[in-house]
């Protein structure tokens, strides 16, 4: 077997351009036996946490990138039809240092270079570039990458100088000219003999790489049916235009590999080892990173919520509780300062109190109500202990997982909450959560009868069968439940592909959102963490671009304010 590891790989947060999941990804590394393998989206980094997981699951070493989209010019120069607003550029992140600026680079992009309508990409320049290197290595891309469009163009001295440029910024060690093969591009032979001699010329290091977008080789036609969905074409319509890709856009062997690119030498193979050696990075997931709460001169977080449980407690009883009260807000004291969330029970008493001092309707649901500290601090006004509720249900000695205190606020102020937790905390520490939008079964029936040019009648009739309960009934699960869908699948061929290739595309990314009642905080910046971009409503707010169950995990503390109607408040 040749030693050889994939640094430009596409997984479905490419949004309907790639069709891999993250664990796929990794799955496929270890099967071929492979030490490492890269993660390179399009311009976003949604997937990185997810994969770097899988990753070191399936004993891999993860590389985090990202293909970034590079303005030509200033990443504020306006977004035109038909012009050349944007080559790619290919980021991997060596170390915590990579990563963070990778991060920045992201936030940068989507909040500054985004530009706007349908062309639009978050787009990095020269000078974010310049500003955030340090612990980056940088390749030259694909066939959309400035230095090989320069190359079509049959500009060489203008490759070159773009090849001398990121030389001269990043060091011979953190630059490579990259070589690809694909069997759609035949051109890509006579571009590669170029690139070779640049890199001969200026001391410049070559990669091979396959631009993958999908895990094996018979995923194909999936994935073409998954971006005729994003081009919103039909199938013969989005092959008509020569979109498509092939076969070769798999992740490959490393023998495989080795035989398409040994006309190179062993160097750009043996460089993709060398590359993945430099790339070691380590993150620490649950290192609990909750805002500094304003406190008391003379009190740290635990004593402070001792001092209001306590006083709330014989506010409770008018100054005569019994005596298990007194007892149970011991025990529970105990096990929030064991588990490490004072600060955390402070942090939601604060914005209650806020809220409830300004009329502002708030109503804690959920396992809140079992903690007989919370209903001493005021934030519920249920008794656990009359209404026989457990405490362990909210939090136990061995659940280390913070607790969700979920809170409804009245829609139409819901907003001066966000404002609050943001002049309070900083606004570069606040920030709502993004979703990732997937294709649920009849999304997916529908998507694909419309790429397949099934008439919309025949369409419905079968996405109607899909049960609306219980929700997230999948498409296999109905054709066991529901007999006449069966029977439509066994009788109508034309139905039969249909619901086939909608099992293939099924739960695959479709589209991001903003979470309608998500937002996290942060003891530090944001952006040093997480990627932000805006929310998809408002171009004012941000939303940071990992989901919460992921921001929970690395650290961060996530808050719902969830929100019901003024109606149901009055």
């Amino acid at each position: 077997m040749k030693e050889f590891v994939h640094l430009h790989v596409h997984s479905e947060y490419s949004l309907l351009d790639g069709y891999a999941s993250t664990t796929a990804i990794a799955g496929r590394a270890k099967e071929l036996g492979m030490d490492s393998i890269a993660l390179t989206d399009h311009g976003v980094m949604y997937g990185a946490m997810e994969f770097y997981a899988a990753a070191k699951k399936a004993g891999v070493r993860p590389i985090i990138g990202m293909e970034a989209y590079i303005a030509p010019g200033s990443r504020t120069d306006p977004t035109t039809r038909g012009a050349k607003n944007y080559y790619h550029l290919l980021l991997l992140a060596k170390n915590e240092t990579g990563y963070r600026n990778l991060v920045k680079l992201t936030t940068r992009s989507h909040l500054d270079g985004m530009g706007k309508g349908v062309f639009a990409r978050p787009r990095i320049d020269r000078e974010l570039l310049e500003e955030h290197r340090e612990g980056l290595i940088v390749t030259s891309s694909c066939i959309a990458g400035e230095l090989i469009q320069s190359l079509v163009e049959q500009d060489r001295q203008k490759a070159r100088e773009i090849a001398a440029y990121h030389r001269d910024l990043l060091g011979s060690d953190n630059y490579y000219l990259e070589l690809q093969l694909h069997n759609n591009a035949p051109e890509l032979e006579e571009l590669n003999e170029e690139i070779v001699r640049i890199g001969n010329e200026l001391g410049i290091p070559l990669v091979a790489t396959a631009d993958t977008h999908f895990v094996r080789a018979d995923d194909v036609e999936a994935h073409k049916r998954i971006m005729a969905m994003g081009f919103n074409m039909t199938l013969k319509e989005f092959c008509a235009k020569g979109y498509e890709m092939d076969e070769s856009y798999h992740i490959m062997s490393g023998e495989e590999m080795w035989q398409r690119f040994k006309r190179y030498g062993t160097a750009p193979i043996e460089n993709t080892g060398r590359i993945a050696e430099m790339c070691n990075l380590k993150l620490d997931f649950g290192r609990v990173q909750l805002p500094a709460f304003d406190l008391p001169e003379g009190h740290d977080a635990e004593s402070y919520l001792r001092f209001l449980a306590e006083e709330g407690l014989m506010q409770r009883f008018n100054g005569n509780p019994p005596e298990k009260y007194v007892q149970q807000v011991a025990y529970e004291l105990d096990v929030i300062n064991k588990t490490g969330f004072p600060d955390y029970i402070l942090i939601v008493w604060d914005y209650v109190k806020y809220a409830r001092a300004r009329s502002i309707p708030c109503i804690p649901r959920g396992s809140t109500g079992s903690s007989l500290v919370i209903y001493c601090l005021g934030i519920t006004d249920v008794d656990p202990l009359a209404n026989k509720l457990l405490f362990e249900r909210f939090l136990s000695p061995e659940r280390l997982e913070m607790p969700d205190i979920d809170t409804d606020f009245a829609d139409s102020r819901r907003h001066e909450i966000l404002e609050y937790l943001a002049s309070k905390y900083g606004r570069e520490n606040v920030a709502q959560i993004i979703t990732y939008g997937t294709l649920g079964a009849k999304a997916a029936l529908r998507d694909v009868g419309r790429v397949l040019e099934v008439p919309l009648p025949d369409i419905d009739r079968i996405a109607k069968l899909i049960p609306s309960l219980p929700v997230g009934t999948t498409i296999a699960q109905a054709l066991e439940k529901v007999p006449e869908l069966k029977r439509i699948y066994d009788s109508e061929p034309q139905l039969r592909e249909v619901i086939d290739w909608g099992q293939k595309v099924e739960g695959r990314m479709k589209n991001v959102g903003t979470h309608a009642c998500g937002v996290v905080v942060s003891r530090t910046p944001l952006q040093e963490i997480v990627p932000l971009q805006r929310t998809t409503k408002d171009e004012n707010s941000v939303m940071a671009a990992f989901e919460g169950p992921m921001l929970a995990k690395i650290g961060l503390l996530k808050i719902c304010l969830l929100y019901t109607s003024d109606a149901a408040d009055e």
